[in-house]
């Protein structure tokens, strides 16, 4: 049965400690671009799904104490995380508050910038976040996004468990109003919400052995066993089999594993 409004990877403990490893992960990729957005001292900025940690501290440095920052999640413990990790890193001027992105309750067109990492990829209704993000900016500022698209992962030689494990995840996430490829999508559906001067840099790696990325796609679905057993696409034996071949794999360090494609997206609210 569809689940309407259920962040795709759930929430075990597992998931919120590969989230506090991703943030250490990407923070190099996040530097870049709030570069290119220009995040300066003073501005009030706002991060939708921030999970323990997101890019709150990234953000905190370069506002300086006469900005702000704001995290938006909605799952508790890892608002409890958040909390602990601004509390830990000395951040006066972060915030982090319990809700749901899609309907913030923060005032409109209050935010210099709102962005969002990897989020659009695991809930249903993506527009719906993105006009809520959009709204949340002032005249004159700007929005964010960093977004997968799960088209393009790379194994090789080729993992013979990988196009069914694919092939599962895809029909798990259509069940449950998922687009895992949504990361090509994102330019225009900012457009599309009213947003101008849209830009766009592609990003991919390649995770050599001992890279914390490497068993991205094997932790993933890992995150997922339950639900995947409980949706009866696939049986406990026929995962279980799968799931350590394709670990197998990974774990040869002659494998080249490549990353799916993700994609940052900006653009300028008019005003």
């Amino acid at each position: 049965m569809a689940r309407p409004d259920t962040y795709f990877l759930g929430y075990r403990q597992s998931e919120q400690q590969r989230l506090q490893q991703q943030a250490q992960e990407l923070a190099e990729e996040a530097d870049w671009l709030f570069d290119q957005i220009g995040i300066a001292a003073g501005m009030r900025t706002l991060e939708i799904g921030c999970g323990p940690q997101g890019c709150l501290a990234q953000l905190a440095e370069r506002v300086g104490p006469q900005g702000t920052v704001v995290g938006v999640e909605q799952n508790e413990d890892a608002v409890q995380l958040a909390r602990q990790f601004i509390t830990e890193q000395q951040l006066p001027h972060v915030e982090v508050r319990l809700g749901n992105g899609k309907a913030t309750g923060l005032p409109r067109n209050s935010f210099d910038f709102v962005f969002a990492r990897l989020v659009l990829v695991n809930i249903p209704e993506p527009e719906r976040l993105i006009d809520e993000m959009v709204a949340l900016v002032r005249p004159g500022g700007t929005m964010a996004s960093q977004e997968a698209d799960w088209s393009g992962s790379l194994f090789y030689p080729p993992i013979p468990a990988w196009p069914p494990l694919f092939q599962l995840m895809e029909a798990y996430s259509q069940l449950n109003g998922i687009d895992l490829f949504v990361g090509r999508r994102v330019p225009s559906l900012l457009r599309a919400a009213g947003l101008v001067d849209v830009q766009v840099r592609p990003l991919i790696s390649v995770y050599p052995p001992g890279h914390g990325r490497r068993l991205l796609k094997w932790r993933f679905i890992g995150n997922l066993r339950e639900r995947l057993l409980a949706s009866d696409l696939i049986t406990e034996a026929e995962l279980t089999e799968l799931m350590a071949d394709l670990k197998r794999h990974i774990d040869d360090p002659d494998t080249l594993v490549v990353s799916n494609p993700m994609f940052q997206v900006w653009g300028r609210k008019p005003g």
